[in-house]
């Protein structure tokens, strides 16, 4: 399994969640997401634009961008096909998984319970996708997981926010945490990309003073 682009991730610390509702918007804002010290970003399979959107960063060559959300063995076909260097699914899905295998694409898959780490384990990932961490036990409970599988690396998502960034980073199995608080679905709306810029300025400096 490829770890190149998690230990990628793991410099940044921030993987922003975006939702695209047009491919249109993925250029300025990639541009944002640059200027604000953050070349990275995950493109959530919630929206037809996607495969477009994933296409469009991956041309610019600078931003590490993966596919969210994926459900399927035919969206990471798509995903990859489009430019994804990584794959990240809301749970543990065997077909996921396998046809990320399959493309040589790191695999994120998502896990919050002991059974659901072993199960990953098992298929061969050991960097997993901690969703939805605020209401799955939080950094106690990746604590908690910590101590029985030593050899796994979390990336908490689902209710990470700048107020609590820290209480995960601190966490050692914590290679990076997924949000979308830099990059609201309004302000892409309307094309408020220098707010964009400078949400994602504050969370790179809020992540650097928690390490």
């Amino acid at each position: 399994m490829p770890v190149g682009i998690f230990e990628e991730l793991g410099r940044h610390r921030i993987v922003p969640v975006v939702v695209l509702d047009d491919a249109g918007q993925a250029a300025p804002l990639a541009s944002a997401l640059v200027e604000g010290g953050l070349p990275v970003a995950e493109v959530t399979f919630r929206t037809a634009a996607a495969a477009d959107a994933i296409r469009v960063i991956a041309a610019r060559g600078d931003v590490l961008v993966g596919a969210g959300t994926v459900l399927t063995a035919e969206q990471v076909d798509a995903a990859v096909a489009a430019g994804a260097g990584y794959i990240v699914s809301p749970g543990l899905s065997r077909a996921v998984v396998e046809r990320c295998a399959h493309h040589g694409v790191p695999a994120l898959p998502g896990a919050v319970t002991a059974t659901e780490v072993q199960a990953a384990l098992e298929l061969g990932c050991s960097t997993l996708k901690f969703f939805p961490a605020g209401t799955s036990g939080g950094p106690a409970a990746i604590r908690a997981l910590a101590a029985p599988f030593g050899q796994v690396r979390f990336v908490p998502t689902g209710g990470v926010g700048a107020a609590n960034l820290a209480d995960y980073l601190s966490i050692p199995v914590v290679v990076a945490v997924g949000g979308s608080w830099m990059v609201p679905r309004a302000a892409i709306a309307s094309g408020d990309w220098a707010t964009i810029r400078d949400l994602t300025r504050a969370a790179v400096a809020a992540a650097t003073a928690a390490v």
